[in-house]
This record gives C-alpha cells, structure tokens and sequence, in this order.
C-alpha cells in the first residue's frame, strides 16, 4: 500500500494562485489568472491584548486551534495534492484549502496554491507537511510551508484569506516543522529538523518582512535529523514542550523529549517509546497533555507496512510523558471496532480535537490498510476509528468505525484507496465541535485515467462524535485540478 506524507522528487511549474468562488480556475495543461487580493499589510508586532487572548486559547479546552485564514470564525481545510499535474506539468503538486462556513467545507469558495504562488519563488517536492498558526499576532491564522529547503509563511487576510507570503532564510530546516510556544509567551514558534540532526527553533512573534525574533537550537540524542515532530504542553506549566521521533535505517530509535522554559526548549531530552507517528493532547482534562503514538513492532520500520497496529498512550506529567502512567490501544481493545489484521497500520496516521464538545480531546485514527469485505476489490480500501478521550483518558468506549461503506459516507469501497492516510481535525462550521477531515490519496476519479486522484471527505462533529449528516467530500475535479495521480488527501496542515 501507499507510504503517504513522503517527500517526493517534482518538477517545478508554473500556477497563478487562484481563489475561486464557485467558478474553476483551473483546467488540465492551463492556470488561469485570477486578479489577486492586494497584499495585506501589517507591522508584525503582536499586540498584549493579542498574545493574552491566545493563552486563553490554549487553555480553553481541547478542541483544535482554529486555522482560520480569512477570519469568519469558521476553520478551513488544508490538503496537500503532492502529485498534481499543473500547467501540464506532472506532479508538480499543490495545496489546497477549502474554506469553511456554516455548513462546513465549502468547496465553491477556495484556493489553490503553488510553490511559486504568492511571492515564492517555484521548486519542486510542493505538498508536505504545513503549520496553520497566527505567526504575526494580527488575529488571522497563517501557513508556514517548507519549500526548497527555505521556510515560507503565507499570510491570511481577513475577507481575503492567504494573500502574500515571506521566505524566513535563517531557517536551516528542509525536513519536517511544528509550531508551539515554547517560552510561553503567547506567541506560536516553529521549530524544525535540520540536515545536521539538531532541532532549530525560529521563535515569534514574525513579522512580514522574514524575521524571527530570534533562533536557537537543540540537540536530540541521535545522530540523524529527527523523522517527525509534535508539539503540546506535556507538563501542564502553560508552556509547550516538544517530542522528536528519529530512526535509523530499517530501525526506530528512542523518541526525545525537551520540555519548554520561560528561555524556550531546554537542551537536556529525555528518551521516550520509539513512535512512528505522533499527535499531543490532553485526552483526560487532567491539565497534561498527553503523547499519543503509534508503537514500531519490534523497533523494525520495514515490518510497519505488515503490522495491524497499536497506538500508546504516554500520560503527561510534570516529569514528562509516560512518567507515571501509560495504555495501549489495538483493533481488539474492548470497544475498538474491528479486529487485529497484519497490515491495518492502526495509527498510521493521528490527529487530535474535541468532535463532541465535552472538552476532552479525541483521538482519530487512520487504518489505512484495512480490508473491507473480502478479496482484492476491498484489499487496503482503509477506515477510520474516532476514539473518545475522558475521565479515565483515552478508551474504546463510545468508538466508531468509517469508511467509504459506511452509510452516509460517499464513494464505495476499492481496493487502494488508502482511505484514512491523513487525518485532520478542526471546527469547519463553528459549532464548537472539531469536524474530521479525511484523505484517501489513492481513490481513483472518473475515468479510466484518473488513477491515485486522491480525494478529501469532511465529517462533521455533533454532541455523539463523529456524524455522517452533512459529510462534505470531493476530489481533484471539484477543485479545478487534473485528476490523474493528484494524490489528494495525502497530509492537511497541523
């Protein structure tokens, strides 16, 4: 089956970012120019009243920090199309955000973006991994992009969405980035790997012109640049704390943990379980957040693809993750659904929020190799099970089950799809419960070539979880692109 969220060798090309509302921008072998909305202006310097109102934030409960580009309260989806065909250049790849509404995604109003879109200069590997934070404290979520190696933060407007874009060149990253506070001033930073095996953290507040207010490293205990980063306040002091995943060759190696100080992250880590992937919340309302993992059977990355699957919950603590207590979670879990199968991949992929509104976070998790039915026609189709933090933390009571053969679910079931290899969760329609949004980079589109389109669904959340009423999905097509191996759905933004 697919390994989804890899780095992938592209072409460069040329795409004029296009807003759209309920007109297609784009068709195959053409970008149309759009008049841009005029560059939104700002001085970069993050009012008191600002900083204190995302502390607040922060603390407020479990839901998913809003990525709210054109600031109508409503959080829009970010998905990643690595493989998109663009100008009639393959796999050049884009992103893509849907703006969210009071009914959720809304596919009629979006954007499209590319990496010589918005001021950046054009490379190839566009569509990895992307943080939506406000860098520059002016009230209106942005996005900071990897692209050829440099950090770039796209601006959002408000009524305008993302409108320009800055090239930070004192990162040194290339690999993979998150965004925390880690000297607990109100302010998000980004942290991210480097080719040097250290963690370089850029910290905010930004400003417009591609300045940090500072950077400084640390140094985990591996000799390789960290695989995966994630970011939550794991000691519950009101500042964040980072968690790095390395591996070696076909071998995990210890996760590291540095906690964040008044100064930023403190260069002393601490080895924790080896993870393949991670996502950090506070699934027990206890004040800790908590590191959710999913194991490496054996400490072998080659036997992941045939592995059902476990997710570890590591429970925070003054002293760090997993210090005073841990669980694990399988398929055979008392209230899981579905069973234990080699190949499942249980938590391939995990995302985080509240899709109930009872300020516990949830945990989503994708199961991408789950066989639906019998024989190749179901073979890796892929679910989702939504498990529900509370009292007790993270358990299979009240757990659920999606996939493309579930009622109110479009689409059917086909061997391939991958369905559940990105996850997402945020608040589309602003009801106060975080709506999850789904990748599936290997459904095919219509027509015999459209293989790999790659397609997004949107579940909206509700006072029971998860819900099919209302469930927004679409692909390639609906957002103007080429279908042919676009690969939608492979990663959102964090």
């Amino acid at each position: 089956m697919r390994q989804g969220n890899r780095a992938r060798q592209r072409n460069s090309a040329a795409l004029t970012v296009a807003r759209v509302v309920g007109v297609t921008a784009l068709v195959a072998g053409s970008a149309l120019a759009m008049t841009q909305a005029g560059a939104a202006t700002d001085d970069g310097k993050p009012a008191a009243a600002a900083q204190a109102k995302k502390a607040q934030a922060k603390k407020a409960g479990a839901a998913a920090e809003k990525a709210d580009f054109n600031g109508d309260g409503y959080a829009d989806t970010v998905a990643a199309a690595p493989g998109a065909t663009v100008a009639g250049k393959k796999g050049v790849g884009v992103f893509t955000i849907t703006y969210g509404s009071a009914k959720g995604a809304d596919t009629a109003n979006r954007q499209v973006i590319a990496s010589d879109s918005l001021g950046m200069p054009g490379t190839d590997n566009f569509g990895g991994r992307s943080l939506a934070r406000d860098f520059d404290g002016d009230g209106i979520t942005d996005l900071a992009v990897n692209s050829g190696g440099t950090l770039h933060v796209l601006w959002g407007e408000k009524g305008k969405g993302l409108t320009s874009s800055s090239a930070f060149q004192d990162s040194k990253g290339g690999g993979s980035i998150t965004s925390g506070d880690f000297d607990g001033d109100g302010t998000p930073d980004i942290a991210g790997s480097t080719s040097g095996g250290d963690v370089e953290t850029m910290y905010g507040p930004f400003t417009r012109d591609g300045k940090s207010a500072r950077t400084a490293s640390v140094t985990p205990g591996h000799t390789f640049n960290p695989e995966d980063l994630v970011a939550g306040d794991i000691t519950g002091d009101g500042i964040d704390d980072l968690v790095s995943t390395h591996a070696f060759e076909e071998m995990s190696e210890s996760s590291e943990f540095f906690t964040g100080s008044k100064t930023g992250l403190v260069n002393k880590p601490k080895e924790v379980d080896d993870a393949a992937t991670a996502v950090i919340a506070d699934v027990d309302k206890d004040g800790y957040e908590d590191l959710v993992i999913r194991t490496v059977p054996g400490g072998v990355l080659e036997d992941l693809p045939y592995d059902h699957g476990t997710v570890k919950v590591l429970y925070g603590s003054p002293e760090g993750p997993g210090a005073k207590r841990a669980t694990t979670l399988t398929q055979n879990s008392a209230g899981v659904p579905g069973v234990n199968e080699d190949g499942d991949e249980f938590g391939k992929s995990l995302s985080a929020g509240d899709v109930n509104g009872d300020g516990y976070a949830d945990i989503a998790v994708g199961v991408p190799g789950e066989d639906i039915g019998s024989g190749a026609a179901g073979k890796d189709a892929g679910a989702v099970v939504q498990l529900l933090g509370g009292k007790g933390g993270l358990s299979g009571t009240g757990a659920k089950n999606y996939d493309q053969g579930t009622a109110g679910v479009p689409g059917a079931v086909e061997g391939g799809d991958g369905f559940g290899s990105a996850l997402s969760l945020h608040d589309t329609d602003g009801d106060g419960r975080d709506d999850l949004a789904v990748g599936a980079p290997g459904e095919d589109g219509a027509g015999a070539s459209a293989v790999d389109a790659g397609a997004v669904w949107v579940l909206r959340g509700s006072t029971s979880g998860l819900t099919t009423d209302g469930v927004v999905s679409y692909g390639p097509a609906t957002l103007g692109l080429p279908e042919k191996r676009a690969e939608l759905g492979d990663s959102f933004a964090h």
